[in-house]
Order: structure tokens, then sequence, then C-alpha cells
């Protein structure tokens, strides 16, 4: 029973205490008494704080130890420092150490300075360039490197010597050499190896545009993309036994980019089955100010199929009739619609399709077969070589929506990384050889890992079956699982409802070009036509080669787009980073 009454008493205790402590006298000499502490204490701590050390440092223990007097009293000093008077130091102390924080507002300022300069050196922006630079009495070398932009003259320029025959139908330096590095002087020690660039293409050669091993990509696509390359590129285009296929690309009302490539695929089997050089022609889509020095054609955004003496005979011998009589040239009217669409695949390299990997996820179930294998795998054959080199107009797009998208961060990353007094002070040093011929290789950043995310809705609903946004975010929340780092979505769509969902993700960071999107369920004719022709092909592009470049890719296999970034991806060393699709192609 003791313990109980011990219990009991302390709680008659504790109702005592508690109904004296309620009472206005008592409450009103607490008070008192407190206030007067907090003050004598703040006061004392200035006057030290003038006398030895700065006021953020003040210590409530440290004082009370100081004063011996009110050493019965340090208890409760103690205890007021853990409440209301060591609130309203910190307060202080917050107010204080705001100060210091000024370079905060300064680093944003250079953040925001950085991305603008960056911004002036874009593609077209020449007197913007100067201007700006001019203003704040700075060069181009005076700017750190932007890892988010790839220089585009240097790259097309690298990119040509890689795609065409040197001299004496010498083929291209692909078996030793990446980047930039075979642009590094020669010196007498390495023109023996250097000579080996211009001997016939040995058996490990493989074209320098394709990323990874073989077992990163579709089946055969490193010694597919090598034959269409020499099929594609004769060496003597005026021998008579060299025979063409002229066509343009299709310009039917409703067709969007990706028919056009489809089509192109197409005629391009049929070439390789006749043993002919495909030979492009009219390219609405760059029937722009942007592509004026390509006349319309496909070289304004993407390197040529072919060489430019193939071009060259082939449009001449178009206004030969003999040699169209004679069949040495053949064009799009040849052949039936069935042929170019639907025939069949160039069976050259066997069938290499049957063995695909199952690496396309539909309902959460892997895609081992289907009735299309090798159309699948072809059109990624043909659409990964007809884009294999982007020319500098298509690589500074990209800047410029990668810059749009992540300049910030990238500034961000630059600046905590260099002197904290740039730009006043600028310490120019001049790029190592490694920097300028090694790393030259190394593609331009982008946050990662990265999801793209291909939204397709409005009028698609007459061909495929389409589903809301939030099915979308769901398969994202399935990579997000796996992979929990994952914060980073490169959305494209054409339809400002599914923008504006984005907002209910606040967890995610999403990426996206700024362009006018269409509301309601307009036709995609409609849509393209209100965005004019430069827009309505330029940005769908970006979103593109975006998606290829991304880590995982979301999309509907229903649409033909994402059913060629699906190729573009396989062929491009990410075949194990999987496909989920909302659903699957019409035609399987």
């Amino acid at each position: 029973m003791e313990p109980t009454n011990q219990k009991f008493m302390e709680r008659v205790v504790s109702q005592k205490a508690l109904q004296m402590g309620n009472s206005f006298p008592c409450q009103i000499c607490v008070v008192g008494f407190l206030c007067g502490i907090c003050l004598t204490s703040l006061f004392l701590a200035v006057l030290t704080s003038v006398g030895t050390f700065g006021f953020t440092g003040i210590s409530f223990s440290s004082l009370s130890m100081g004063i011996s007097p009110w050493n019965s009293s340090s208890e409760i000093i103690n205890v007021i420092s853990s409440s209301d008077c060591n609130f309203k130091v910190k307060e202080t102390e917050r107010w204080v150490d705001s100060k210091p924080r000024e370079p905060e507002s300064d680093d944003d300022e250079r953040v925001s300075f950085l991305t603008e300069a960056w911004g002036a050196l874009l593609a077209d922006r020449q007197p913007e360039e100067n201007e700006f630079l001019q203003r704040f009495g700075l060069g181009k070398s005076s700017l750190p490197n932007a890892p988010h932009l790839e220089n585009c003259k240097l790259s097309a320029q690298v990119n040509k010597r890689l795609d065409e025959r040197s001299g004496a139908g010498k083929f291209p330096p692909w078996t030793t050499w990446k980047g930039s590095l075979n642009m590094y002087p020669a010196t007498a020690t390495d023109e023996n190896a250097r000579s080996l660039n211009h001997q016939p293409v040995s058996d490990g050669a493989h074209p320098p545009w394709i990323v990874g091993s073989d077992e990163e990509n579709y089946p055969l696509t490193r010694k597919v993309q090598r034959d269409i390359w020499i099929h594609q590129h004769p060496i003597n285009c005026n021998d008579p036994n060299i025979r063409f296929l002229v066509a343009d690309w299709e310009v039917l009302p409703g067709f969007g980019i990706g028919a056009q490539l489809a089509g192109m695929a197409g005629l391009l089997a049929i070439a390789i089955k006749e043993k002919r050089v495909l030979v492009t022609g009219h390219y609405n889509r760059a029937d722009h100010d942007g592509c004026k020095a390509s006349s319309s054609s496909w070289s304004c955004y993407f390197f040529l199929e072919t060489s430019r003496e193939c071009r060259d005979r082939a449009f001449e011998l178009t206004k030969n009739k003999e040699a169209w009589e004679k069949g040495i040239v053949k064009g799009k009217d040849n052949y039936k619609s069935k042929e170019i669409w639907t025939g069949k695949i160039p069976r050259v390299w066997g069938d290499p399709w049957s063995y695909l990997q199952p690496t396309t996820d539909i309902n959460g179930s892997l895609i081992a077969v289907h009735h299309k294998m090798d159309r699948r795998w072809w059109r990624a054959q043909a659409v990964r070589y007809l884009m294999r080199f982007q020319t500098e107009y298509t690589c500074g797009l990209l800047n410029i929506a990668r810059h749009a998208a992540f300049g910030k961060e990238a500034a961000k990353m630059v600046l905590a990384s260099i002197d904290r007094e740039w730009p006043k002070v600028i310490t120019n040093k001049p790029k190592s050889d490694i920097e300028e011929f090694v790393w030259s290789n190394h593609r331009p950043w982008v946050p990662r890992p990265l999801l793209s995310m291909h939204v397709r809705m409005g009028d698609k609903a007459c061909e495929m079956k389409v589903v809301e946004f939030e099915q979308y975010m769901g398969l994202a929340h399935r990579i997000r699982m796996r992979f929990p780092h994952l914060n980073n979505i490169w959305l494209s769509t054409e339809m400002q409802e599914v923008i504006d969902k984005t907002k209910s993700y606040p967890h995610w960071n999403f990426y996206y070009t700024n362009v006018k999107r269409q509301v309601g369920n307009a036709s995609m004719a409609a849509y393209e036509a209100s965005l004019g022709r430069k827009t309505s092909t330029n940005y769908p592009l970006v979103n593109f080669l975006m998606a290829v470049e991304s880590d995982f890719f979301i999309g509907a296999l229903g649409s033909t787009w994402c059913f060629l970034i699906d190729g573009m991806r396989n062929t491009g060393g990410k075949v194990m980073a999987g496909y989920l699709s909302v659903n699957k192609d019409r035609f399987w």
C-alpha cells in the first residue's frame, strides 16, 4: 500500500501546486521574476560581448559559471536559457548570421549572370553575344566551360571526317579514333599508326555513331549499320553498274515526322534488296528560314543518306529518259504503297529479329514475341542510319533546349568549383590536350537519371487506346521504386492539360519545351499548322533526341513516334534500360 499512498500524496501536492500556480498574484510574481532574470542575462551578455567576443558567441552556461553569487540559481538560468530567453537570442543569431548570407544573393546573381552569358553564346545570336560580353568586358575565353552545351561547329567537323571517304576511296577513320582525337597534330612517331585509318575496314571496326556493345543493342546493330553505310557510299558513284532509287519524303496531309521516317525506312529496305543507292529528295519540313542553306532537304537536320557525288549523279540521271527506261534510276512511283509500308524486310543478315531480347513492358509483363518483330528491328536500323549524325543546326537546337531546361543547374555546379571572385577575378587557362582532344567525346551534361515520357492523346484516339497522364505517372512510380534516386522527367506532349497536371506531382522535376500546346481534341495537322512549319518540326525533333539520350523511357507503342524512339534507343546502347508502354502497337 505504501507505494500507492506515495503516489496519492504526489498527486495531492501536484494539484496544490497547480492551484497555487493558477492564482493571479502567483502568476504575476512568476512572470516578473522570469522577466527580471531575462533582462539581467541579456544585459550581462551585451556587456560581455563588447569586452571580449561577438554576440553570437554567447552561452548562458558560461555566464552562470562566471558569477559565483548566482551559483545557487544556475539551474533556473539554464532552464530559462532553454526557453524564453534563449528564443530571443536565437532569433538575433539568425539575423546576425543572415548578414554573411549576402553572398547567397551574390551567388544567385552570379548564377543568373553566367546563365545569361552562356545563353548569349548560343547559335544565331552573334549580335547579342558581342553586346553582352562587351558590356561586362568579357571574352569567350573568360567564361567557364558550359558542361550542358556542345561545340556544334567542332562536332560537325569531326562527324564529317567520319562520314566520308578520303582520297582514292579510302575508308573513314573508324577503327582507332573517337571525338576530336583524330585531329590531334600528327608527329613522326604516330604516322605509321595514323596510316591504319586509310586501310580497308577491319572485321572489328564499327560505326562511331553506335554506342555500346552488341549486347546493349538490337542484334547485329553494329554490323548492319556498317553494311548500310558501305552500301550507301560506293567508292565510285559514276560506275555504270551503280543503280539509284530517288524519292522525296512523304508530303500527304496528316503525315507526321514519324510517318515520314517509317516511309523512308521502307524505301531504304527496297533499295538494299534491289542493290540500289537510296537518294532522298525534297523534305517539306525543311521549308523554313532556319534551313535555307540546305535547299529544303534532310541535310538541314541530319547528315545525308549518301555522298554528295552519288546525289549529284542520281539527280543527273533523273533527267535522262534512257536511265529510267533501263531501270538505272527508279522513283517512289515505281512501287506500290504496300511494298513501301509493309514490304518484306531485307534478309541480307538473316533473321536477327527472331532473337530480340524481351525488354518491353506492357501491363507488368514482358513482350517476348509479336507478329511484327521483323519490322520493329528493321525500322530501328533504318532510322538509326538516317539520323546517325546531327547537323550543326540540330545540335544548336538541342543546345538551346538544354540551356533553357538545365542552364541554371549547370551554372550552380560550375560556380561551386571555380574562384568565388569570378567574374571580378578571371584566370584564363588554355585547354590542355586531354581536355581538347580526349575528353571531346563526352556527351553534354544533363541531370541524371533522366526519364523521358511522351504522352500522346488528342486525335490519336482514333488509332490507339489513349490513357490519362495519371497512368503514365504510375509507370514512372514503378521505375522510381527500383531506382529511388530518379527525380527528373523530360516531358513531351502536345496537350496543355498534361502540362497542367504536372503540378499535382511536386516530388518530380519536370522539364519540357516552351511552346503553345493543344487545348481540346483538334487534329494534329491543325495543331502543327497553328505552330508554323519551323516550330512544328524543330521542337518534336528536340524531344525525340532528348528521349533517345534519356536513361528511361515511357510511351505508347501504338504511336509511331514512340515506336521509333524505342528503336533509336535500342540501337543506341539502351536495350537493357527497357521500355514501359501504356499500350501495345495496334498491328501486333
